[in-house]
């Protein structure tokens, strides 16, 4: 059934079999993710579902649990959750199959697959009510703990770089900069990790939505941008500001948005990503050097492309963007190859 030496897989069994009474015919693992969790498909009287290993003090399932709730009655497509063993860090699943949307997307179905999945996003900040939602806030504390992922964990960590004064103070400038857009922005319910990884390729009520345990009141372009820059997939730069444009005139429908203009929109999405794709970097080489998880290594240079052409394009960025050019590209492309021989 389990493992040997996997207690809490030894765990999972016996909550499967001793405490929810069901015959237990196949447990095989489906995935794990960038945090403590693990995902087990299993098959119980002929019927699949997929187990959550949550394993205590390092993850809690109450937020995922509350959450879940909460996107389900705003018509999300969320796996419902039958069975839950709070304390022990355990929950019994709906399963969606194993096709998520990075698995599945191509150039031809990419159009339609957004579609949904855009659509998905408005009802999510449309339907839930940020102010009364009770979801921690995105404020100026933790936009800046994120970027500074990136100087402590990738900067320093990763590539060895310390920063000169006259390269922090260019550092500190685009975190004021990068934050006060995203505080200007109208607030809503943000999934927080809405991409290609999260959503899975469904025939009926497409997609569904995975990993929202950790979502927020924060910047409405912040989701859009999660999708359409993907740190795991990337499209032609033509293509991704149609959608942007596209998803723009979607929320104005729904009413998110009155009077803004679409090149403050287009800031605020490009700026939004900078924010989201440092925040990113910092977090892969975290898992590289803290966790030993080095397989994130390689989504590194897609995501630092996006950060180095959107300082590219921002007068306002290109003190950061010449760091970028002389400094730290240079020293990334090596350190990186290295890391992948």
């Amino acid at each position: 059934m389990s493992e040997s030496g996997d207690t809490r897989l030894e765990q999972l069994s016996i909550w499967l079999t001793e405490t929810l009474s069901q015959t237990v015919n196949s447990i095989e693992s489906a995935s794990s993710d960038a945090s403590f969790r693990r995902y087990f498909r299993v098959v119980l009287d002929r019927s699949r579902y997929i187990a959550m290993d949550a394993p205590p003090p390092r993850e809690d399932v109450r937020p995922f649990i509350r959450i879940a709730r909460m996107l389900a009655a705003a018509g999300i497509h969320v796996p419902h959750i039958h069975h839950a063993d709070e304390s022990n860090g355990f929950l019994l699943l709906d399963d969606f199959g194993a096709t998520c949307y990075l698995d599945g997307l191509a150039e031809t179905n990419v159009d339609v697959l957004y579609d949904d999945a855009m659509e998905t996003l408005v009802s999510l900040q449309r339907n839930i009510h940020a102010a009364a939602c009770d979801l921690p806030l995105y404020d100026e504390k933790r936009l800046r703990t994120e970027m500074d992922l990136f100087r402590d964990w990738f900067l320093r960590g990763l590539l060895g770089i310390e920063m000169a004064a006259s390269a922090t103070a260019v550092l500190e400038s685009v975190w004021r900069i990068l934050t006060a857009s995203a505080l200007e922005q109208p607030k809503v319910c943000v999934h927080r990790d809405y991409h290609s990884r999260n959503l899975m390729i469904l025939q009926d009520r497409n997609p569904g939505v995975l990993d929202f345990q950790d979502a927020v009141v924060g910047p409405i372009t912040y989701d859009p941008v999660s999708l359409l820059r993907d740190c795991y997939i990337a499209w032609p730069a033509a293509w991704v500001e149609s959608w942007s444009r596209d998803y723009y005139r979607r929320v104005c429908d729904a009413g998110l948005m009155t009077g803004e203009e679409p090149e403050r929109w287009q800031r605020w999405f490009d700026l939004m990503g900078v924010q989201r794709h440092l925040k990113a970097i910092g977090i892969f080489s975290r898992l590289k050097l803290r966790d030993g998880k080095a397989a994130y290594l390689k989504h590194i240079p897609r995501t630092l492309s996006y950060v180095s052409a959107t300082c590219q394009r921002y007068p306002l960025l290109s003190g950061f963007a010449d760091i970028l050019q002389q400094d730290v590209l240079p020293r990334a492309g090596e350190t990186l190859q290295e890391a992948a021989a």
